[in-house]
């Protein structure tokens, strides 16, 4: 059961995604370039998701197990340290050059988009930097 209902919830986040246009880069530049032809889509898209999350973090909030039974782990920590501002600036960049965000680069990749795949590659090895030498131990 529980991998049912992962599948079609990674599906309609995917789907949301492909109609959105959020899997195209070009989208998410034109989103950032503020100076030039700016296409406010994507903040739409954005606040649409916040609505959503909102929601959902508050019912969570109230609950101890998702719809599907597992066990809900909420972050308790609302600390702002150097940690998070590097790699909020780190994500935002890598965000803006490349135009995709994980959730995104994923369906591009299975799409077999080729920057998605440099994306993801790219994204890997920071994970891996990260868990290696960077983690708190």
């Amino acid at each position: 059961m529980n991998g049912a209902f992962a599948f079609f919830s990674g599906l309609l986040f995917g789907l949301g995604l492909i109609g959105s246009g959020m899997t195209n880069p070009a989208k998410v530049k034109g989103f950032l370039d503020v100076a030039g032809a700016w296409d406010p889509s994507l903040a739409l898209v954005m606040a649409g998701a916040i609505a959503v999350g909102a929601f959902a973090f508050a019912a969570a909030k109230r609950r101890t197990t998702s719809w599907s039974g597992e066990r809900i782990e909420l972050p308790s920590s609302t600390l702002i340290d150097r940690r998070l501002v590097i790699g909020g600036m780190l994500f935002g960049a890598g965000w803006g050059i490349a135009g995709f965000c994980p959730g995104p680069a994923l369906v591009a990749m299975g799409g077999g988009l080729g920057a998605a795949w440099i994306f993801g590659v790219a994204m890997l090895a920071g994970m891996l930097v990260h868990d290696r030498w960077l983690a708190p131990r």
